[in-house]
């Protein structure tokens, strides 16, 4: 969960900067990211933002994407995922084997690439996210670090949009 929450840009933008970084901070776990995120203010609209964040996203070295996916759960290690998976997945009367099922793709996927599976899980149960694991296997190193991401840009945005509320933000910042 976020501390940062609907603050709105206007107040983003006005933000004391180590508070700013700290807000960035939760939805892209990435110190340089934030820090850059946050010393190029103020942004005139919220694709501005978004923009700006995939720029850095995307410019980050191998290693800093390295420490992002440190701060990523595994994949059916996240609170609650069993739970929600069997009230996604009906299809499944078993969901502990779904579940397991998911555990050893996400152990293959480790093993083969040597990082964690990330995927913007939005809208999709585990029945996808298993899915997604086994046709990702099937990329070479290179293109699953261009997929990854493209994952974790889209956290960020979901993230970020969170983080500004809806428009105008609430007053309580």
């Amino acid at each position: 969960m976020l501390m940062h929450q609907c603050v709105g840009l206007d107040a983003y933008n006005t933000m004391p900067l180590r508070r700013a970084v700290h807000a960035v901070y939760e939805c892209c776990f990435s110190v340089p990211l934030a820090a850059d995120l946050a010393r190029t203010r103020p942004y005139l609209d919220r694709e501005s933002l978004y923009r700006h964040a995939d720029e850095l996203l995307f410019a980050l070295s191998e290693e800093a994407i390295d420490d992002i996916l440190q701060a990523h759960p595994d994949i059916g290690r996240r609170p609650g995922s069993a739970k929600s998976a069997a009230e996604q997945c009906a299809v499944y009367a078993e969901c502990p084997e779904l579940m397991g099922e998911l555990a050893t793709a996400a152990k293959r996927y480790v093993q083969h690439f040597g990082f964690g599976f990330v995927m913007y899980v939005t809208g999709h149960c585990a029945a996808d996210v298993l899915a997604a694991i086994n046709d990702r296997l099937h990329h070479d190193r290179e293109t699953e670090r261009k997929v990854v991401r493209h994952e974790l840009s889209r956290i960020n945005r979901s993230r970020l949009e969170r983080m500004l509320g809806p428009e105008g933000g609430y007053h309580n910042w």
